[in-house]
């Protein structure tokens, strides 16, 4: 069916008119939210492996493309890769060794893509111009929210100004960015959670990842939730403010996750967050529902990024 929203597989078709997946990739980086540079501890959503990885960390870079380029391969077809860094902060590292940990990544001449995992406040001018000279580089910032004391609840160590320079440094280098935001925070109500998706449209960012916030068993939310729990979105409530958020991101923004499978064994609650197809129907319904596409409600507020001073 044709889809209401822009996915990332149509970007990948129009830019590379061929099958493109991505390889999720270890770097064994860290975080400096878990190793006290910020505080200890991490953001309370977080368990203790940072995000979800399959990757066998004893491998290689190069060990990890190649397994997965054989696999993918077979089991999808694909032709092309690109390059995901997706565990902890793929940032925070002297620059001598990034640079090593991305090369490695091209180690197939079917690798055309690099896409890094990182927080706002862990780059620098040096780290981004590492970055734009890869080809098709993106950067992957988790936000969670434009809500500042939303971020001081979660302990996230940074606040939207941060994020929001780092986009704006990161876009002037012609790097693509991808912003990752959590709906169902307990102090969020509906209209928070669409403040962010405006502030996210108004700052024009290609990408976006939505989560429905998911309590992970090890984690710090865990204790808090289990000490006293509070209400979280049935699949429903989920869908439709994702709708309402699609509506408000410009036509263009590539949507690259809306929901996924990837906590099963640790999910604690919701269960429903891993039934990905249920969830992409009922937002497909919705959105035929409501005869809306994404952007019908986008307001184009264009942030002229050639007259911002630098950041860094």
């Amino acid at each position: 069916m044709q889809k209401r929203y822009y996915p990332l597989s149509k970007y990948f078709q129009e830019t590379f008119n061929k099958k493109v997946y991505k390889i999720t990739l270890d770097a064994g980086l860290y975080c400096p939210n878990r190793d006290g540079t910020i505080s200890f501890g991490g953001c309370i959503f977080c368990d203790e492996v940072g995000s979800y990885s399959r990757c066998n960390q004893k491998q290689s870079i190069k060990e990890q493309v190649k397994e997965s380029i054989e696999k993918l391969s077979h089991q999808f077809k694909a032709e092309l890769f690109m390059a995901y860094f997706q565990s902890y902060s793929n940032t925070y590292a002297p620059l001598e060794k990034l640079k090593n940990i991305y090369d490695n990544a091209f180690c197939d001449s079917r690798v055309v893509s690099i896409s890094i995992g990182t927080r706002p406040d862990c780059i620098d001018s040096e780290k981004l111009d590492l970055i734009s000279s890869y080809p098709y580089p993106w950067i992957e910032f988790g936000l969670q929210s434009a809500h500042d004391e939303t971020l001081k609840k979660i302990n996230r160590g940074h606040d939207f100004e941060c994020f929001k320079n780092a986009v704006i440094e990161t876009k002037k280098r012609g790097i693509k960015v991808c912003a990752h935001i959590i709906l169902g925070f307990p102090n969020e109500t509906r209209e928070i959670m669409l403040q962010t998706a405006r502030k996210l449209a108004e700052l024009e960012i290609d990408s976006i990842k939505i989560h429905m916030l998911t309590i992970l068993k090890d984690s710090p939310l865990a204790k808090i939730y289990n000490d006293n729990p509070f209400y979280l979105m049935n699949m429903e409530q989920y869908s439709e403010i994702v709708c309402d958020i699609l509506e408000i991101l410009p036509p263009n923004c590539i949507i690259q996750r809306i929901a996924g499978t990837g906590y099963c064994e640790t999910t604690l609650t919701p269960k429903w967050v891993n039934r990905r197809f249920e969830i992409l129907n009922m937002i497909d319904k919705i959105m035929i529902q409501r005869n809306s596409y994404q952007g019908d409600k986008y307001k184009f507020s264009h942030i002229a990024l050639e007259h911002h001073q630098d950041l860094f």
